[in-house]
């Protein structure tokens, strides 16, 4: 129900940007969250925002960088992710995570708080 892409191999400093398309059922109301692992590490929070894009939150190690947004009426959640570096190199997954619709900024960076997982798109930055 979720799906994420544009992931590809970009070189330090360049930009991508990710999608995460949703189908099947509207994720207006929940928080989107961006996910990354890196190979032989665990799974670590890079940016959320909440459902009605009031609210957005980073890792630090991206602040800066990365920005999410969300356009409701498309179902999707982008991630654009400018300054690369190797460091970011990971397969990005996208979740869902419902917090309730009256509270326009809740968000949240724990994974067992999202209730639905893409299948994640793998970015690799070249130094």
């Amino acid at each position: 129900q979720l799906q994420a892409f544009g992931g590809g191999l970009v070189q330090a400093g360049g930009s991508l940007r990710l999608s995460c398309a949703a189908s099947g059922r509207t994720f207006s109301t929940y928080a989107m969250g961006w996910f990354r692992q890196a190979p032989g590490k665990e799974r670590e929070f890079v940016a959320t925002i909440s459902w009605s894009g009031a609210s957005t939150y980073y890792a630090d190690s991206v602040k800066g960088r990365f920005t999410i947004s969300r356009d409701n009426a498309k179902n999707t959640v982008y991630l654009q992710m400018n300054s690369l570096k190797p460091a970011d190199t990971a397969v990005y997954y996208c979740a869902a995570a419902y917090l309730g619709s009256t509270a326009v900024g809740s968000i949240s960076i724990e994974p067992f708080k999202y209730d639905y997982w893409g299948q994640g798109t793998l970015v690799t930055v070249s130094s």
